[in-house]
């Protein structure tokens, strides 16, 4: 049998990626060879009944099952939940390593307060009444507006108490922290005229173009994702990777197509042109249910032919036409996009590039297609009531400047706060909760953050553990970690049923922590008036089983509660714009006949490669990082042993006389690092690729200090259409250290 370099390369890496996915590293963990570093909290339980808790993984937004295995009180094992419709008993390494996270040196154990540069531990009375009499100045000023929270997410009870709490008190300065959830939620509104979640039936699809998302790298539902992909292999259903590096998902998938980096908009234009010209589109649901579509038609025709998108794309004029063609002709085709796992917002232009490929084919609302799932509605608390004071605070509205002016379609701009912050002359904000969040860790351009942070006068953080954020903060409230808390968990990125899971106590509570929805009902009765009448409930048990209601019982015995019922509204309910019809161009956003690439910060003369991040299921990217079980299963060729390993292609280390192994200096117009080098055939010459999720300076030992930050790195690049961050990369330069 013959095999040519690009076929050779797909099975090395696809094995690697069948590894990580396969039991082995698992087994690996389970191996007490794992423990022969010498680790004050090494885990010996003593011998004892052997329990079993169902509970949910809230580790990032993938709302898996799990199973805690316990002897006595104390957690052994986390496992997969049988039975539940995300994972059914799968699990990914960071869902296994969830006791590291409990037992683990890196939790944050009683309230601290910051002094003189350094933490001391205070009571939570002491912290709530400090906290409160600095909100109560600042209210008395009339300053209510500068006060800020960010959040991992805005759905959830906790999320929700916190937003209420920010809303009576007169700030409208809730935000959550970025990812194609931004892009996705307004497509979904520029297109279909709907607010709600978008969810995607992959199991039933059986030709899955994806357009640079990480499918076994962490995209969505990752264990769910995992399973979509083992399903796709059984039923003969294709997946075709679209991006400029090798993946562990371009491997696993039955095509690689590399592309010139930020061009996948452009590409899924050039798709629509062949499929239009050809007149392969669904014609039924493109001349009954769709508008616009003769004017959009005509600009696809005009700019976007396989010969223009050729060039900008750097694939083959032929590769794009068959690739259209097998496209339309699937039974259940299926666009996806969002970079690797989907941290970053994106150009709202390639979105809506790429949800019009799903459009064309009829595949919206259907099986095996994208399906638009509500809004969750259980959480339906009493109207507030507000002061003159609170009144006054909303209407100054929003400091990252999200919902007016030209970001009127953006609900929250937080890639925008830094820059606002470190060039006022007058504190924007004066008070800032962050919850389950780590805004000096994930987001772009990390010193400009941490900047900003420092310029405000009061910084909360309500983290579990001692992260980059925590370290910045003038006190830490430290809440449950997930094996010790109750709390509701909507919505399973990309689940195409709508679904709610409650986390459970598996344990009780290790250290002096406290749940944050109580910390603010607390401090919320501490400051009175409307504020204190807005939460009524005596603590944060009560509000989530009042707020729950008739599916507590239900939630507490299975662990879930999901709508299997559900049905996507057929294509004559299913669009609620002007034209009650699915809308191909849109008057509130530029036309995509202007449709153009982001530019990655830097200019070609001084950073002559490109700079991209890469996500990887070994490497946790967002506001938890890696426990020591996780750190420990990632390749030397990402990171041997402080040093970060960047990949560029041979050719590329030619002409930059470098070669495997070799130290060599980074530099982008946000800054420089030592990196070391390894060569790699599974990149697109002129690119240099970095892990995302290394170089932690908080956590512990066995995280802090390995590698770089690529956010270090990177900055944001603000996307014309919304004031989202698009970035998909940055200029470099590469160079001999």
């Amino acid at each position: 049998m013959k095999i040519d370099r690009r076929s050779f390369l797909s099975f090395v890496i696809g094995g690697a990626a069948g590894t990580a996915l396969s039991p082995l590293p698992w087994k690996l963990t389970d191996d007490s060879a794992i423990w022969t570093q010498t680790w004050p909290w090494t885990p010996v339980p003593t011998d004892g009944e052997a329990s079993y808790v169902n509970s949910i993984c809230s580790l990032c937004p993938g709302g898996c099952g799990i199973t805690a295995r316990k002897i006595d009180d104390r957690v052994v094992k986390i496992e997969g939940m049988n039975g539940h419709p995300v994972n059914d008993g799968g699990i990914c390494i960071l869902g296994l390593s969830g006791a590291q996270l409990l037992y683990g040196p890196m939790r944050v154990k009683a309230p601290l307060k910051k002094v003189n540069g350094k933490f001391k531990e205070i009571s939570w009375n002491e912290a709530i009444d400090e906290i409160s009499n600095k909100l109560g100045e600042l209210r008395s000023k009339g300053e209510s507006h500068k006060f800020a929270c960010i959040s991992e997410t805005d759905r959830g009870t906790v999320s929700e108490l916190l937003s209420r709490f920010l809303t009576v008190y007169g700030s409208a300065n809730f935000t959550r922290t970025p990812s194609i959830q931004d892009s996705y939620e307004l497509t979904l509104h520029m297109m279909q005229g709907v607010q709600g979640i978008t969810g995607f039936d992959v199991e039933n699809a059986d030709f899955v173009l994806s357009f640079g998302s990480g499918i076994i790298d962490g995209w969505g539902s990752p264990v769910h994702m995992f399973k979509a992909n083992s399903s796709w292999k059984k039923s003969g259903g294709k997946v075709v990777q679209i991006e400029p590096r090798l993946s562990n998902t371009a491997a696993k998938s039955d095509k690689w197509i590399p592309i010139n980096p930020g061009t996948e908009g452009a590409l899924a234009l050039g798709l629509a042109n062949v499929i239009i010209k050809e007149s392969l589109f669904n014609k039924n649901f493109v001349n009954n249910y769709s508008t616009g579509f003769v004017k959009w038609k005509r600009r696809i025709l005009d700019g976007y032919s396989p010969e223009i998108v050729a060039k900008i794309t750097g694939i083959d004029k032929a590769v794009i036409a068959s690739l259209a063609r097998d496209f339309a002709r699937s039974k259940k085709p299926l666009a996806i996009c969002g970079r690797g796992q989907g941290h970053t917002p994106g150009s709202l232009k390639e979105f809506m590039a790429v949800h019009a490929l799903n459009a064309l084919v009829g595949n919206i609302n259907k099986k095996g297609g994208v399906w638009i799932l509500p809004e969750p509605d259980y959480i339906n608390w009493t109207e507030l009531k507000m002061d003159s004071v609170a009144s006054t605070g909303i209407q100054k509205g929003r400091i990252d400047g999200a919902g007016s002016g030209k970001y009127l379609h953006a609900r929250y701009l937080l890639n925008r706060l830094p820059e606002i912050i470190n060039s006022a002359d007058v504190f924007p904000i004066e008070v800032l909760f962050v919850s389950e969040s780590n805004p000096c860790y994930t987001m772009p351009d990390t010193s400009s953050v941490k900047k900003a942070f420092e310029k405000i006068p009061l910084v909360v953080s309500f983290s579990s553990y001692m992260d980059e954020t925590a370290q910045m903060a003038d006190f830490i409230l430290p809440n449950h970690i997930y094996l010790e808390r109750y709390e509701d968990v909507p919505a399973a990125t990309g689940f195409q049923k709508p679904i709610i899971g409650l986390s459970k106590p598996v344990v009780e509570p290790q250290f002096n922590t406290k749940y944050t929805g109580d910390v603010i009902i607390h401090l919320a009765k501490s400051m009175g008036g409307f504020i204190a009448d807005a939460f009524p409930w005596e603590n944060y048990e009560a509000c989530l089983k009042e707020t729950l209601g008739d599916r507590w019982d239900n939630l507490v015995k299975n662990g879930y509660w999901i709508e299997s019922e559900f049905a996507a509204p057929g294509w004559k309910e299913g669009f609620e714009t002007v034209s009650s019809s699915f809308e191909f161009t849109s008057d509130d956003i530029n036309s995509l006949s202007r449709y153009a690439p982001v530019k990655p910060e830097g200019d070609e003369a001084s950073f002559p490669l490109v700079l991209i991040p890469y996500d990887s299921m070994r490497l946790a990217g967002g506001f938890i990082g890696d426990p020591p079980f996780v750190i420990k299963t990632v390749e030397d060729t990402v990171l041997k042993g402080k040093d970060i390993l960047v990949e560029i292609n041979p050719a590329t280390a030619v002409k930059l006389g470098l070669s495997e192994g070799r130290y060599a200096k980074l530099t982008t117009p946000k800054g420089s690092a030592k990196v070391k080098v390894h060569l790699f055939d599974g990149i697109m010459p002129g690119i240099v690729a970095m892990p995302s999720g290394l170089g932690h300076t908080a956590y512990d030992k066995f995280l802090a200090g390995k590698g770089i930050n690529i956010n270090q790195l990177i900055g944001p690049v603000e996307d014309l259409s919304t004031g989202h961050d698009a970035a998909w990369g940055i200029s470099a330069k590469l160079v001999k250290a």
